[in-house]
């Protein structure tokens, strides 16, 4: 899924265009990360099945490029269908308040009141917390990202995937975050830069930006012991041609790594 921007057109139909939006089952849980613009498909997806729609939204911060779907998610104006939407309080408002502020004029024609008719509960959440949710374990760190930005660690039936977009390495915190993915089945995990990308010796330097290499994103892999490491939040930049070059040049250091592709299941 790319970052920063939505990026469609006939160069990214691969890979897709679509900010970050991954959809988790876990029994008859369905868990939700992030709102970007991926989620108007997943929405779609969920009203043609034809039934009540009850899922766990998590947010992992209020960038646009993880907000951006969520005036377009029709199931969540649907009477009959149940949210609970987490998220950490920012700048003193609650994840209830930081989302209605982005659907006021002049920015959006419509109010959250106007439009979100579903069941709707917010829950705010913070860094190293735990949530039961069925047959799901969802656990909670916070990443070293502008503004703050939670990652989440999903455990059902004996396996596990960390959900870790939006990640700058090169502080404190990056061993925390090796001991949160510990083992995990599946990493999913910010790796939008080259090395020569983010320092600048190619472009404009990224440093401080919020986001990662893939040389961190394998570090951190490799580090954890994960079994699985899968690419996201590609630079929406590099088309899929760029993107085939750069997995294979990943895959020459971790040759078992994935790249996030638009609607791709991956069992775990």
């Amino acid at each position: 899924m790319r970052g920063s921007i939505p990026s469609p057109g006939p160069k990214t139909q691969r890979y897709g265009g679509n900010t970050p939006c991954v959809e988790i089952r876990c029994g008859d849980e369905l868990l939700i990360f992030d709102l970007g613009t991926g989620v108007r498909a997943l929405g779609d997806e969920l009203i043609a099945a034809g039934r009540p729609v009850r899922a766990s939204i998590f947010l992992s911060h209020y960038h646009y490029d993880h907000l951006q779907g969520l005036p377009f998610f029709i199931p969540i104006m649907i009477p009959r269908n149940t949210f609970t939407v987490y998220g950490a309080p920012r700048e003193g408002r609650s994840v209830k308040e930081v989302l209605a502020g982005q659907m006021v004029q002049p920015y959006f024609p419509v109010t959250t009141e106007q439009v979100f008719k579903a069941q709707l509960t917010y829950q705010d959440l913070g860094s190293k917390q735990e949530l039961r949710l069925g047959p799901a374990t969802v656990r909670t760190l916070d990443l070293n990202h502008p503004g703050g930005n939670l990652g989440y660690r999903v455990e059902c039936g004996g396996k596990s995937v960390v959900y870790a977009t939006d990640v700058e390495h090169g502080c404190a915190r990056d061993h925390e975050l090796v001991e949160f993915a510990r083992d995990a089945d599946v990493l999913v995990i910010d790796a939008m830069y080259t090395t020569d990308e983010y320092l600048g010796r190619t472009g404009v330097s990224k440093e401080g930006w919020g986001h990662s290499t893939w040389e961190s994103a394998v570090e951190t892999a490799n580090a954890a012991k994960v079994k699985k490491l899968v690419l996201f939040h590609h630079d929406p930049t590099r088309d899929d041609d760029a993107m085939d070059r750069f997995v294979d040049e990943v895959r020459k250091h971790r040759p078992d790594v994935i790249a996030a592709v638009e609607s791709e299941i991956v069992k775990v």
